[in-house]
C-alpha cells in the first residue's frame, strides 16, 4: 500500500511540480501515523527514550482548592490524578535506581527511603556488581488504603508492573535474573505528603514487595 502511495506521488509529481511538496506532507503524515501506532501497540519502555520528570505533585480539582487534603475530599477525582502520578514516580524511580542515579529521584524519596537506596548502591559499587532493568509497563496501580495522621496524608498504592532485570558481575557475567525474561513484579509502595508544607511534591516512604 505504502508502495502504491509512493507510485502516485511520482505521478502527480511530474503533472505539476507544485503537487511533490504536498504528496511529500502527506507521506510524512502517514509515516508518523504509523510510527504512533506501532509504539501504540509495542508500548515497551526502557526508561531511557526520554527524560520522565522527577515531580510527583497532585492538587484537588479546581472547586477544592481552599481546602486542605483530607479523607473526605480525596474522592474518585482525586485519586485519578494521583494514580497518574505515582505511576510516574514509580517508573522514574526504579529506572534511576537501576541506574545508580539517585540525584534525579532525591525529590520523590523520603529521608528515610533515600538513605536506604543510597546504602543498597554503595554495596552494590563495593561488590562491582552491575543492576540492568528495562521497564516495560505498568499493568495496575490500585490504591489499598489512605489516610491523614498529625497532618502526614498517606497512600499505599498496589503495583504490578512487568520489568526485565539482571545483575551482572564486574566480568559482566550474570549472577541473578534473566535479560530475556519479562518478570511480572507486584510492589506495595506507600506515598506521604504533608499537608501543611508548601511543597506540591509526595514522597515515597516505604516500599514492600
Amino acid at each position: 500500500m505504502l508502495v502504491e502511495i509512493i507510485q502516485d506521488s511520482k505521478y502527480y509529481s511530474s503533472m505539476n511540480y507544485s503537487f511533490e511538496y504536498i504528496d511529500i506532507i502527506l507521506l510524512a503524515m502517514i509515516a508518523g501515523f504509523i510510527l504512533l501506532r506501532l509504539r501504540g501497540i509495542l508500548g515497551k519502555k526502557t526508561g531511557h527514550e526520554e527524560k520522565i520528570s522527577t515531580s510527583f505533585s497532585h492538587d484537588l480539582p479546581k472547586e477544592k482548592k481552599q481546602e486542605k487534603l483530607n479523607e473526605k475530599n480525596f474522592d474518585e477525582d482525586a485519586k485519578s490524578e494521583f494514580l497518574k502520578g505515582a505511576k510516574i514516580a514509580y517508573e522514574t524511580i526504579i529506572t534511576n535506581f537501576s541506574k545508580g542515579n539517585l540525584k534525579e529521584i532525591k525529590s520523590l524519596l523520603d529521608k528515610k527511603v533515600f538513605n536506604q537506596f543510597d546504602e543498597a548502591l554503595k554495596e552494590r559499587k563495593k561488590k562491582d556488581l552491575i543492576s540492568e532493568a528495562i521497564f516495560i509497563g505498568i499493568n495496575s496501580a490500585d490504591i489499598r488504603e489512605y489516610k491523614l495522621l498529625n497532618n502526614i496524608f498517606e497512600v499505599t498504592v498496589d503495583f504490578v508492573s512487568e520489568i526485565i532485570s539482571c545483575v551482572r558481575d564486574k566480568d559482566k557475567k550474570i549472577i541473578s535474573g534473566d535479560p530475556n525474561d519479562i518478570k511480572k513484579v507486584h510492589d506495595t509502595w506507600k506515598f506521604s505528603k504533608d499537608i501543611r508544607s508548601s511543597n506540591p511534591n509526595w514522597l515515597l516512604m516505604d516500599t514492600q514487595l
